[in-house]
Parts: C-alpha cells; structure tokens; sequence
C-alpha cells in the first residue's frame, strides 16, 4: 500500500480527493496529449505529399534544423521522430510510469539544460518533467534549437492547459525550483557550481562499447554498424570503441559494416575522415581503414567523428572488471557474451523510456526533489 504525505490543508477527506482528483486529471490530460503527439508523429513518419498545416510546419522544421546544424539530416531527424513516435503510446506511458506514486510529486519548474549532439536529445527530459505534473523551463542548445518547439507547439494545440507549463528562453534562467542539465565534462564543472545550491541533476560525457567474441554473426555485426554510424556516431549511445580477442580478425567486422560507406557521402563526415587520417598517420600511429571508417588501438573510449578505438582483452572476466570501473563513463555496452545490462546489436539508440541517460532515474529525482 502506498501512502501520501499531504499539506495540512488537504489533512480532511474532501480536500484530499479534489486534490488527488485534479492531479489525475491533469496528468490524464498531459499524458493524452502524448500520446496524440505519438500517433501524429506515426502518421507523419510513415505518410509523403500530407499538404495538412501540421505536415507542412513539420517538413519546414526540418528543412530549418538541417540548414541550423549540418549533421541534422532530414534521415536522421526522421529517425528520432519515429523513435518518439514508437514509446509515445498510451500502453507504454502506462508501463513506464507504474512503478511510480506520481501523487508524491511537489508541483514545481524545473530548468532544463539540453544538450544537441542528436536530434531531440533532450525531449526525454522535457517529458518526464510534464509527465509528472511539472512544469518545464528549457534552455535550447543552439545546435538543436527549433525542433522541441515545434513538437511543443502541437502538444498545446491539444492540450491549451500545457500552454503555462512549458517555457522556452535564450536568456538566464530564473524562477526554477531544480535542475537537469546535460553537457561536457567541463560544463558539468561549471553547472555544478552554479546550480550547486539547487536539487540538480547534471549529466557529464559518456560513450559506448561493444564487446566482440568471433562469435557474432554477420547480421550482428552489420547491426553493429548502426549503433556506430547512426547519428555519426555523436551520440552518447553510439559506440566509440569495440573490446575484441587477441588476433580478432577484423576482416569480418569490416565485412559486414560495408553496406554503410554511404556515409562518407556527408561532407562533413569526410572532412573528418581525411582530417584524422592524415593526423593519425602524421604520428605515426598503426591504424586499419576501409575509406570510411578508421580503427585505432587506443585505451581511450571517446573516439573522433570517423573513427573507431579499439582495444584486446586477454579475457571477459578482466574486461568486465575495467568495465565496472569505469563504468561511469560508459552508457551502454553491446554484446552477446552475458554481460549485465548488455544491450543487443542495433539497438543503442532505440532505448525504453525507463532506459535512462547516466543510468540516473530522472522520474524518480523529479518525484524525491522537495520545494523546502
């Protein structure tokens, strides 16, 4: 049985069930005006030619968004779109948010500091605050800057109540009651301190490994491909580094992964290409290549736009030692060798909602942060 501390004025039997009432009325509200935001982006990510007001702003954002930050492209940005589209369903809503006594929360804003390395990073964020009966105070990367907007725009055509829930600003953020703020390690430094007298959530650099046992399959590995090359790899989620046996045979891996040389297309993908090749081999490092993918033996687990680190292990049981301590630096490891919490191959960047960034639950510090 789950209990409620209440303010004295809900302390009698009818102030307690109009308050309770109208929180579950308006979180039925907001979570229907998701869950419509879900099923137009469906529709929207499935459709061509729609010349309805909502497709055409639709297809002008993004146009906008790739014009404001070249590696948004339009297939990209689809892909994060229908991503959103998949988890924004009334079943799912449901599933994520059961575990949870949403009538703790303390009505508050809470400041958003969104990172823009991928399309719509942040909106996992922005819907945990609202989900939870929140308002939200949203500080855009200038890297992704119009198309939360937009997303936001058609939830308060649903849903006019959320119009006073949501702000967006370019200016210091005031009148908050708690912060989530996503960024470098160094802007972390600086967010701690400044919002250090604030309940924060703050989020620093983190990447993803992929352990290979010569086990794989070749659809496997060609899955491999996507958690590398989807988003050019910027994404906390996107593997950086791959942990193979001693004499793995990289033929295989290089195999399997050609059906996306397509991306050296992107000109600024190839610029990065030709820019660390030539660094690398300016320092003489031994590196393996395929024209659009360089892999480099190195310790390190941030690798840069084009390349891949790699590193051998003598045996699973010391890598999953390393693994543990350094285990906060890492979001997510593929495999298929039974490691804990692995993820499959292809699936980095189609996380459930209850998959969180840092492994932090943010519903969980939204319903524990207290106005006092």
């Amino acid at each position: 049985m789950q209990y409620i501390l209440l303010h004295p004025y809900f302390c009698t039997n009818v102030n307690a069930k109009i308050f309770i009432h109208k929180y579950m009325n308006d979180h039925r509200k907001t979570t229907s005006a998701f869950v419509k935001l879900g099923a137009f982006l469906r529709e929207f990510c499935a459709t061509k030619d729609q010349e309805s007001k909502w497709h055409i702003l639709f297809h002008e954002t993004i146009n906008l968004a790739k014009h404001h930050n070249g590696w948004f492209t339009k297939e990209n940005i689809l892909y994060a779109l229908n991503g959103w589209a998949t988890l924004l369903t009334e079943e799912k809503l449901e599933n994520w948010l059961s575990p949870y006594n949403l009538e703790e929360n303390e009505t508050k804003t809470v400041a958003i500091i969104m990172a823009g390395n991928i399309p719509l990073v942040g909106f996992h964020d922005f819907l945990s605050v609202l989900i939870t009966g929140n308002s939200v105070l949203a500080k855009l990367s200038s890297n992704d800057k119009v198309l939360l907007p937009l997303l936001s725009k058609y939830l308060i055509e649903v849903e006019p109540s959320l119009k006073n829930r949501i702000t967006f600003t370019d200016k210091k953020l005031e009148n908050f009651n708690s912060v989530i703020a996503t960024g470098s390690n160094n802007s972390a430094r600086y967010f701690e301190h400044y919002f250090g007298k604030y309940p924060h959530l703050i989020r620093k650099n983190r990447n993803s490994v992929a352990i290979l046992t010569e086990n794989e399959t070749t659809e496997e590995l060609r899955a491999l491909g996507e958690d590398i090359f989807r988003y050019y790899g910027l994404g906390c989620r996107s593997v950086s580094k791959i942990f193979v046996p001693k004499d793995y045979n990289f033929e295989l891996f290089f195999k399997a992964i050609y059906d996306y040389n397509t991306i050296i297309d992107s000109v600024k993908y190839a610029n990065n290409y030709d820019y660390n090749k030539a660094v690398y081999l300016m320092s003489e490092f031994k590196l393996l290549e395929n024209g659009f993918l360089i892999l480099k033996e190195d310790t390190s687990y941030s690798s840069p736009i084009a390349s891949l680190f790699y590193e051998h292990y003598s045996s699973l049981d010391t890598l999953k030692a390393l693994l543990e301590e350094d285990k906060d630096k890492i979001q997510c490891v593929v495999s298929n060798a039974s490691i804990e919490n692995e993820i499959s191959f292809g699936q980095t960047q189609c996380p459930a909602l209850n998959q969180y960034a840092d492994n932090i639950d943010t519903v969980e510090f939204l319903l524990k942060t207290s106005l006092n």
